[in-house]
């Protein structure tokens, strides 16, 4: 089964965006929130070059931003799996 990490904010609307996609598309994530748990130190190590949220992982490949992710579903046909994007 498909496991994606999100890496977010507090406030982010486009981390809304993803993680509602993800849900629609069946997919479970792990919500990563730099101004909960998490620290913008770690989101670095992860995606050294990040300088916005969110930034996402399917099955520790790295995927990028909300964007990113609807042409990386888009692309491998996830919309045959659950409801079109």
């Amino acid at each position: 089964m498909t496991k994606a990490i999100v890496w977010s904010n507090v406030g982010c609307h486009f981390c809304e965006m993803a993680k509602d996609l993800l849900k629609q598309k069946g997919i479970e994530y792990e919500e990563r929130n730099i101004a909960k748990d998490w620290k913008v130190e770690q989101l670095l190590e992860a995606v050294p070059n990040a300088r916005t949220v969110p930034q996402i992982f399917l099955d520790d490949k790295y995927i990028g931003s909300y964007d990113n992710l609807v042409d990386y579903l888009n692309q491998n046909h996830w919309h045959l799996y659950k409801s079109i994007i």
